[in-house]
């Protein structure tokens, strides 16, 4: 029995030395080492070295890593690119502003409202008023046939001299600005004078006082049509005597009012788009005659609390501006925005068209939230840099120089898509943009060439592992410390081979 457990702790010691032997860190007793100066002077060498390394290597685990790649446009031949505008004009009336859209595939949309919103604006660049609206504007308008009839002159001829004077005398003053040379004032021209031959019988200038039509040429009266805007041939314009309120009939659809005002805030003057037969133009004369009493002029300028309205001055803005925004989509294809002096029923002389505009914003794509853009940039700080490249750039010419320049922009678009680690897909666009001015043959535009890039640019954002890290760590320790006991072992080597050498030992 005793023999038997002899055995079995023999057993145990053999197994236990056989396990020892394969210990990769045998110890050392402590009564064998020494500690020494230079072994200490490297330990925290050693040590400060790993905890430069690990807090060199937690900035790199912690830092966001990028990868980019040009690969072919991935978009669908469904898409379509959204492109956000804001545009000043300081010298385009919003009266014949029109955004229109064209492509290399056929696309052409003129005139596009229904995503764009205009607002009159001063020389300043400043609103004058709430959103401009067109209202029901017809390009086909209806004219009186051409007939070789005589139909005389009915209406009365204005000047710089006598505007003024007879706007005063008269409660309503009607003016057709024309230009001898426009189709549409001649289409114009027999209709107007008969209607103004008919309200001159019912309504004597003389003896009623109310109503007066009247006409200027805008090729020797360049100034007053200057001083009232005039950009379009035949512009009908309708002044109201010293009062900025408006009696119109409800049916009186035809009649758009400008928000132009002056310092004030009176409106300046009303502008006619309705059809220019002579049986129209005398109904529509009625409608603004019927509210106003056929008494002393004085009366008809009263109110219903009796209050003499003020008189309102007419000092029209030099320049008749707009600013045009809103947004519209295109096909992914190269194509044209232009914003262009636009009427199917008006003709422009291109000679004192001013195409001059300030770009606050334009840009591709859907709008990126401030917070996701910061974001971003802490990844790509470029990234966005063109995203708005012509934001607050300024197109002017010499307000003087009334010669017709076109001003072109070429952009040339580029896609960009941010993948970031949580799987989120972020599309930017950005373009560079080249610019030129030039003189048009026809009526001068603004043009924007866009050309979108068949590339896009892939940006994937890249996190190290967990695991990675702790290897990289592993590693720091355990090679500073091997490199530092190498050190150490051949420092004391050679301190040890110092000495013996200065006691005179041989080996």
């Amino acid at each position: 029995m005793i023999s038997f457990s002899v055995q079995i702790h023999f057993t145990n010691m053999v197994s236990t030395a056989k396990i020892k032997s394969v210990d990769f860190y045998r110890k050392i007793p402590r009564d064998l080492t020494e500690a020494s100066l230079s072994g200490a002077g490297l330990s925290i060498i050693a040590a400060v070295a790993m905890t430069f390394l690990f807090g060199m290597e937690l900035h790199n685990y912690l830092a966001i890593s990028t990868s980019t790649s040009v690969i072919v446009d991935r978009s669908s031949d469904g898409d379509y690119l959204r492109i956000d505008f804001n545009i000043s004009l300081p010298a385009l009336s919003c009266e014949f502003a029109s955004v229109d859209v064209s492509d290399v595939l056929g696309t052409n949309r003129l005139n596009i409202t229904k995503t764009v919103r205009k607002y009159s604006i001063d020389k300043h660049l400043r609103t004058t008023g709430s959103e401009f609206d067109s209202g029901p504007v017809t390009n086909i308008l209806k004219h009186d046939d051409e007939v070789d009839e005589e139909y005389g002159e009915g209406s009365v001829t204005l000047n710089a001299r006598n505007f003024d004077r007879i706007s005063h005398q008269h409660s309503i003053l009607v003016v057709n600005f024309y230009a001898p040379w426009c189709y549409w004032s001649n289409r114009l021209k027999p209709s107007w004078e008969k209607a103004a031959k008919i309200m001159k019988e019912r309504h004597d200038p003389e003896v009623d006082g109310r109503i007066i039509m009247g006409k200027v040429d805008c090729t020797e009266e360049v100034d007053l049509c200057r001083r009232h805007h005039i950009q379009g041939y035949p512009s009908i314009r309708i002044f109201r005597k010293g009062s900025d309120v408006r009696q119109v009939p409800v049916t009186f659809t035809y009649l758009l009012f400008l928000c132009i005002r002056d310092e004030h805030g009176h409106h300046e003057h009303e502008s006619y788009y309705g059809d220019r037969d002579t049986e129209t133009l005398v109904n529509t004369m009625e409608n603004l005659v019927a509210p106003i009493s056929l008494e002393s002029p004085i009366l008809s300028l009263e109110d219903k609390s009796g209050k003499t309205a003020e008189s309102a001055k007419r000092p029209a803005p030099r320049e008749a501006g707009c600013r045009i925004e809103g947004f519209v989509r295109v096909k992914k294809v190269p194509g044209n925005l232009v914003i262009s002096a636009r009427s199917g029923s008006h003709s422009f002389d291109a000679s004192q068209m001013n195409m001059s505009h300030v770009i606050s914003t334009f840009s591709f794509g859907k709008k990126i939230s401030s917070r996701v853009m910061s974001d971003i940039k802490r990844i790509l700080p470029y990234i966005g840099a063109s995203h708005n490249k012509l934001n607050g750039q300024a197109y002017l010419t010499d307000p003087e120089d009334r010669a017709n320049v076109t001003i072109e922009h070429y952009l040339q678009v580029v896609k960009t898509e941010v993948m970031r680690s949580s799987h989120q897909l972020i599309e930017d666009y950005e373009y560079t943009a080249h610019s030129s001015l030039m003189h048009a043959l026809s009526v001068p535009v603004v043009k924007f060439h866009i050309e979108p890039s068949p590339m896009q640019v892939l940006i994937t954002e890249n996190r190290k592992s967990f695991s990675h890290f702790i290897t990289n760590v592993c590693a720091i320790i355990g090679g500073v410390f091997t490199v530092a006991g190498i050190l150490d072992s051949i420092l004391h080597n050679t301190l040890r081979l110092v000495k013996k050498v200065e006691l005179g030992k041989n080996f």
